[in-house]
């Protein structure tokens, strides 16, 4: 009997039906990847395969998909990274150089006989080159987009143009755009013939348009400032100030809303280039909308192929979009699982099972169907022919997007991506604000080729050894014995009842203590280290010395910026801080009145300092809009009305954003409020009374009693005020608008900005270290400071 069941047991596994075992488990993170209506295409595609491979697939965002490495790279570094993740084309170059992709070479080439094998001359050229780097393919593409021009025709006609006759040149728009620009009483803008950075095209399109290149073929050297870029940034100026100018031009379109609210569909903005997902949006909120695609213009030179433009094609475009990646740390059992899924999601039967659940998803919930562009054009061809709906303008604005996407260009595979968009879009911005345009690119192109001469430098570098970690976590443990034998010494001097209250009170601490030493005190040393270092959390530190506080501190490095991030951080202390402190006594004064339903008051008035710094900051976006913001509404009926006084721009403009910061900041006085409410409610009374003895009235009493008792709290607030004018970071990065870090004109860049831009943008850890580093050196030397001239302000009860 005994046999019989250790027979059974052994058996058993093979008599339990195969779906009931454990399954290979496909890990995926990427952006538009969770369930939703616009994924439900992607969910039958997914259960299709996991019922064709015996599998299950875990679908997850985890913000994955784009340069921000947090989740990714500590998942890579840790060992544990997805299997597969959904990632932009645009960063593949920048991961990629980082060793965070694993080459598909191999891959590639073992199936190119397969049915279902993987070839390049399936795909559009710019998706499949934008996924290689530095020859080798570390990306699969998989959707695409490009960008052409869209026009309304009902304003042409209301303009007396011909609408079947739209701009083909840079000089068709510069003479079309105005007659369609409309002024309000005002003088305001209230339609606009054309943006040149509304929609998606950017300065990369008008330079490739222009004939120019912003790196060099090797990807060595950058070449921002070249003479064609430097004329399409000119155009872009020149543009902008034919419709109104970048003032008028901000303050209307930061009244834009989106979806149905887009200008193009509600008649504000009569031309704009974008891509071919704005389709969707026509088709969803204004499917009546009287409107034709063309190729974006272009120079008229290079539309009569003459000069430089001789045997190019008379118009170009530029493409984007997502693809697969397989990370580096996946085994080559799930690496063989995630190759088989992105062969079924490139297949046309695949794509089949998408759109035809996603089509059906559409019709029940009322909406008109599109599907999306594919990066391998024999499956998109086939797609489009099957999917597209039987709409005229629909099927003309397709073809063109299609057609287009044989001459798109495409961003630059580097690893200095990242820092080069950003560097491209402070170079319109400061054109845009009065420097020349070739001053502008100089400036970006010099910040550009300092990274990379770095890069290229560094290899050079030697990897930091092995004792110096080690020596690194004997200091940590020789702090941590310092510290006990300090305490023990400490308790030796005092009594039974005083060690008995000390060993209280470090029993109360120790939670605190504990959690310090565990999980930050390691980081803090760590950092020190890494701040002499080169290091993308990726690949092992280098050792740098003295490098990063060099260009962090020279005027031809990052010291200009560094100092512009303080002067910010200055300007909210010297002014924010006095007036939050001003607003909060205010407050204090008139709630320590004796009057019944006080504590309602109180609350109220300190509510606004609970909510979410992210709530907080849109509410404030809303308010100080100049286009519907209640604040702006207010400025134009009392002192527009009154002294002629034009409302500003807000966040849109230098001169103004840190204002808006500190007006924000007065909304949360609650805060300091209610400190200073306690202040005023402990300063005896008997003080007052003989201050009024002595002949003091009001103002006498108020500085000669209340100030001086107030001290203690007017000390702390001020110190924490300007440590937290140091640390501003929040509002910062979410009332810049759609614009990079520091926008407009550095004028928000904060030292934690410019410390989070450096460390989770362009993956210099040890850059952020030692900036980190200088941040906490100024903080405690001004705090050293206030606190040596307390001595001689500051009264304290006793």
């Amino acid at each position: 009997m005994r046999n019989l069941a250790c027979v059974f047991l052994v058996a058993l596994p093979f008599l339990v039906p195969a779906k009931a075992r454990a399954v290979p488990t496909l890990t995926m993170w990427g952006p538009e990847l969770e369930k939703s209506l616009n994924t439900m295409g992607f969910d039958r595609e997914v259960s299709a395969f996991e019922e064709k491979y015996n599998c299950k697939v875990k679908r997850l965002s985890m913000g994955a998909g784009g340069m921000d490495p947090q989740k990714l790279s500590t998942a890579i570094a840790g060992g544990m990274p997805p299997d597969l993740v959904r990632q932009d084309r645009f960063t593949v170059g920048d991961w990629a150089s980082r060793d965070a992709f694993q080459t598909l070479d191999d891959l590639i080439a073992r199936d190119q006989k397969l049915p279902n094998g993987i070839r390049k001359n399936e795909f559009y050229p710019s998706t499949w080159m934008e996924a290689v780097y530095k020859g080798h393919v570390y990306a699969i593409p998989d959707s695409t987009d490009d960008r052409a021009l869209y026009y309304n025709k009902s304003l042409f006609r209301a303009a007396g143009l011909d609408p079947d006759n739209p701009p083909k040149t840079w000089e068709d728009l510069k003479r079309l755009a105005p007659l369609l620009t409309k002024n309000d009483k005002q003088g305001d803008i209230k339609q606009i013939g054309f943006i040149p950075n509304f929609g998606n095209v950017w300065l990369y399109m008008y330079s490739w348009q222009a004939g120019g290149e912003f790196m060099s073929p090797d990807g060595r050297k950058c070449t921002l400032a070249n003479p064609y870029t430097t004329e399409s940034l000119q155009f872009f100026v020149d543009m902008t100030n034919l419709v109104g100018g970048r003032v008028k031009v901000d303050a209307f379109q930061s009244g834009f809303g989106g979806n149905a609210m887009d200008p193009f569909l509600t008649g504000k903005v009569a031309m704009k280039t974008d891509g071919n997902w704005f389709m969707d949006s026509i088709l969803r909120y204004n499917p009546t909308l009287d409107f034709g695609v063309v190729p974006a213009p272009v120079p008229a030179a290079r539309l009569r192929g003459e000069g430089r433009y001789k045997g190019q094609p008379p118009y170009i475009t530029w493409s984007g979009g997502f693809s697969w990646v397989i990370p580096v740390g996946v085994s080559p059992a799930q690496r063989e699982l995630a190759w088989q899924f992105i062969k079924f999601d490139e297949s046309l039967e695949g794509q089949r099972i998408r759109w035809i659940a996603q089509r059906e998803g559409y019709a029940k919930a009322g909406r008109p169907f599109l599907p999306q562009m594919r990066a391998n054009r024999v499956v998109n061809a086939a797609i489009m022919k099957e999917f597209l709906p039987n709409r005229p303008r629909v099927l003309a604005a397709m073809k063109v997007f299609m057609d287009m996407m044989k001459v798109s260009k495409f961003r630059p595979v580097t690893f200095v991506g990242q820092r080069l968009w950003d560097e491209h879009v402070r170079a319109m911005d400061e054109s845009l604000r009065g420097m020349t345009p070739h001053d502008a690119l100089m400036a970006g192109q010099i910040a550009v080729q300092k990274e990379l001469d770095k890069a290229f430098e560094r290899e050079h570098s030697p990897v930091v050894p092995r004792w110096a970690y080690q020596a690194l976590t004997a200091i940590g443990f020789g702090l941590i014995a310092l510290a006990i034998g300090w305490v023990l010494m400490k308790m030796r001097t005092q009594g039974r009842n005083g060690r008995a209250e000390t060993r209280a009170a470090y029993l109360f601490a120790a939670p605190w203590i504990i959690g310090f030493l565990v999980f930050t005190l390691g980081p803090i040393l760590m950092s020190i280290l890494l701040s002499f270092c080169e290091y993308d959390v990726l690949h092992e530190p280098r050792w740098l010395a003295l490098a990063n506080y060099r260009e962090l501190l020279s005027p031809a490095g990052d010291g200009p910026i560094l100092v512009k991030s303080f002067y910010n951080a200055g300007f909210m202390s010297i002014i924010g801080i006095p007036l939050t402190m001003m607003a909060g006594l205010a407050i204090a004064l008139l709630l320590n009145a004796k009057v019944k339903g006080m504590h309602y008051y109180r609350t109220a008035y300190y509510l606004p300092s609970i909510a979410p710094v992210v709530a907080n900051a849109i509410l404030w976006l809303w308010l100080l809009n100049p286009q519907y913001g209640i604040i702006d509404h207010a400025w134009g009926a009392t002192l527009t009305r009154w002294f002629g006084w034009a409302a500003p721009n807000w966040m849109a403009d230098e001169n103004w954003s840190k204002p808006a910061f500190i007006l924000m900041g007065l909304w949360g006085a609650g805060s300091g409020m209610i400190l200073w409410l306690a202040g005023l409610q402990g300063i005896p009374q008997h003080l007052y009374e003989a201050a009024e003895l002595d002949g003091a009235g009001v103002w006498g009493k108020f500085r000669n009693v209340m100030l001086p008792m107030l001290s203690p709290t007017i000390f702390f607030l001020g110190v924490m005020g300007v440590i937290g004018s140091l640390q501003i970071f929040e509002i910062a990065y979410i009332m810049r608008g759609a614009g990079p870090l520091g926008a407009p004109a550095d004028s928000t860049m904060m030292p934690v900005v410019l410390l989070f831009q450096n460390a989770f943008q362009y993956f210099k850890m040890g850059y952020a270290s030692a900036l980190a580093w200088i941040l906490f050196v100024v903080i405690m030397i001004i705090t050293l400071f206030q606190l040596k001239l307390s001595q001689r302000w500051v009264h304290y009860g006793d």
